[in-house]
């Protein structure tokens, strides 16, 4: 009887050692934040919460669109973004990423001022477009606006430049079910936005050794060359410098929109309309020829829509000469540049207005009104650049 009763007992203790080592077990298989405070259930996006992401991401381009700007709206005591806490604001890191990128950008005004450009004060809203919700994880899709006007440096710049950009935030919830702003990402093709921190992409086009492609020949952005003026009427210059801005951020519905697909975005397709509003004329023949030029609804050539096949119907056909440096450039002119110098064309615009020696670009893949040349120069010195008389 003994014998039987510690074995009972020790079976009892086996039992109570085992079922203690589970919960053990247990415990370190549980999220490290369950310690503490207490978890809620995955938190809902409601109406008020949408509203706050959008005034987030309000306030953080527009603190990157001040630190452009010269003056009492560039120098702001703290950041906007410093005003959110509790239920919706910046993770630490991107915090940290955001006073890096307004350190970069105030460089940028710095350099812009040196090239003899300034802006005097700049408007910024964000609309949200979509928010998607997959657990602790929000994704919002936003379209930023922004204006900036021009301060008169030289005393005969265009009033503004404007842009759009479209973003994608990420926001994650803690274990309080409070939202952090994590990740920022551009979701543009082009990337060319005034106030853009990334990269642009680049188009990688295929060529072979043996093909006779034309090659453009590049221009210097040394400031004050001579004077090349238009001396040829075969086109209308005002009209394409018209159609360009009436349509930089609404878009023609007589034509497709390439932005969101394939490479390159809708860059050229914007310029080749322009210029056909100026009279330009189809060249009609295979899609792929690249000595043909069309495009309408339905159909379009590789040379309307494609940065490097236009290069080449543009040279090929006589229709463009090169000039030696983009401050050359006059109203209708077309401006094309090369991010990482490896050959291959990355994006086109179109010059729609001139001012004391300065050409200001418009183009698509961000959507851009006015850009000028100085801008383009002092924020990517590394492209190549290339100018075409039309």
């Amino acid at each position: 009887m003994k014998s039987r009763k510690l074995r009972a007992t020790r079976r009892r203790v086996a039992i109570l050692g085992a079922a203690a080592t589970s919960v053990v077990a247990g415990v370190a298989l549980l999220p490290n934040w369950s310690a503490g405070a207490a978890v809620v259930d995955d938190p809902k996006v409601d109406a008020r919460t949408k509203a706050t992401f959008q005034r987030l991401a309000d306030a953080v381009f527009t603190d990157r669109t001040d630190a452009l700007v010269a003056g009492e709206q560039g120098d702001r005591s703290k950041p906007l973004t410093d005003g959110f806490s509790g239920d919706v604001k910046l993770s630490s890191g991107t915090a940290r990423t955001e006073d890096a990128a307004l350190s970069t950008l105030g460089d940028r005004k710095d350099k812009l001022a040196k090239a003899g450009e300034k802006y005097s004060k700049a408007s910024t809203t964000v609309t949200l477009n979509a928010t998607r919700v997959t657990g602790r994880t929000a994704k919002a899709a936003v379209t930023e606006s922004t204006t900036l006007t021009y301060e008169k440096v030289r005393g005969n710049e265009p009033k503004s430049t404007g842009f759009e950009a479209h973003h994608e935030l990420t926001f994650k919830a803690d274990r309080q079910g409070n939202w952090q702003l994590t990740d920022i990402r551009d979701t543009d093709q082009g990337g060319l936005a005034v106030n853009a921190l990334t990269k642009p992409v680049s188009v990688k086009t295929a060529t072979t050794a043996d093909d006779t492609m034309p090659n453009a020949a590049r221009a210097a952005t040394t400031r004050n060359p001579v004077a090349v003026p238009k001396t040829g009427t075969a086109y209308d210059y005002k009209a394409m410098a018209a159609y360009a801005e009436k349509y930089w951020n609404v878009y023609n519905k007589d034509y497709p929109d390439y932005n969101g697909h394939g490479a390159g975005g809708d860059c050229t397709n914007f310029v080749s309309q322009s210029l056909k509003a100026g009279g330009w004329k189809h060249v009609p023949g295979y899609v792929y020829d690249y000595t043909r030029w069309f495009g309408n609804a339905d159909i379009q050539s590789d040379s309307f829509v494609g940065v490097n096949e236009w290069s080449w119907f543009a040279q090929n056909s006589k229709r463009t000469t090169a000039l030696a440096n983009v401050y050359q450039l006059e109203v209708g002119d077309v401006l094309q540049m090369d991010f990482d110098r490896d050959g291959s064309k990355d994006h086109t615009m179109i010059v729609t207005a001139k001012s004391g020696g300065v050409p200001y670009v418009t183009y698509h893949s961000n959507n851009t009104l006015r850009r000028s040349v100085a801008s383009l120069v002092s924020s990517y010195p590394t492209a190549y650049f290339y100018a075409y008389r039309t």
